[in-house]
């Protein structure tokens, strides 16, 4: 096989396994990716094997390993050869890193999507990031109204708070920035 050979089939793998892992949803909410949440960090050839490497939401997430079990069947699938999968812990996933139309997806499926990150400008530990916002709004996600009240700090999953609409009065869960 010429190197330009070469380079076309490692470039036509990439793009299958990136294909591949879009369909990959997170368990936990079924309507993204765990590409559309940015936990694929990047696919890429080192030498004979390529490498998916991932970051998961937070080191404790439960679904971490279901979620690692779907990117390697994924993976199967594309009839690449030589494949792993790499955990990368820094730096830490953000929900910076969730794309644009993966939140309106959240939205549209009944979760808030996340504000801005709380780490943004963050250089050491702020304690004032574990209490409470009150002044921050969150708008309802079936309604759109901006009449929304904090229920409990965790929702269905420990990076969601559970939240009610004061006009629509229904109950969503709102993805917590971090």
């Amino acid at each position: 096989m010429s190197a330009q050979s070469v380079a076309e089939y490692h470039r036509l793998a990439v793009d299958a396994v990136w294909k591949a892992l879009a369909a990959v949803t997170d368990p936990e909410i079924p309507v993204i990716s765990v590409v559309d949440l940015g936990i694929v960090r990047a696919v890429e050839w080192r030498e004979d094997v390529i490498v998916v490497t991932v970051t998961p939401t937070y080191s404790g997430c439960p679904a971490t390993e279901l979620i690692a079990a779907d990117i390697d069947r994924a993976l199967a699938t594309t009839g690449i050869g030589k494949y792993r999968i790499e955990t990368r812990l820094a730096p830490a996933w953000t929900t910076d890193w969730i794309a644009p139309a993966a939140r309106e997806r959240l939205a549209r499926f009944g979760i808030a999507p996340p504000g801005r990150s709380a780490a943004d400008g963050v250089r050491a530990v702020d304690t004032s990031a574990l209490s409470r916002r009150s002044a921050e709004t969150i708008p309802c996600p079936r309604c759109g109204s901006e009449r929304t009240r904090e229920l409990s700090r965790f929702g269905s999953t420990p990076c969601k708070a559970q939240y009610r609409c004061e006009d629509c009065l229904e109950p969503f869960d709102y993805f917590k920035p971090h």
